[in-house]
């Protein structure tokens, strides 16, 4: 595998991950605006979720902009 190529499959999985933090994110959100997130949840340990998987996404965002980055100089 050359570098290219790595970086490809880097910048794949950055951007698969993004997406699916994306949907968990808002998933989140709408059951915390249902009150829908289950019987052994409470509201605080879902606002607590949420918050998690906000700033997860955060960090792979940034991940994903340092590869982009990496990418364009080289």
């Amino acid at each position: 595998m050359d570098k290219q190529d790595l970086q490809q499959r880097a910048s794949d999985k950055a951007f698969a991950k993004i997406s699916m933090l994306t949907f968990e994110v808002n998933d989140n959100k709408g059951e915390l605006k249902s009150g829908n997130y289950g019987g052994d949840i409470s509201y605080e340990e879902m606002v607590m979720i949420y918050e998690g998987n906000k700033k997860e996404l955060k960090v792979w965002q940034y991940i994903a902009e340092l590869i982009e980055k990496s990418n364009k100089n080289d």
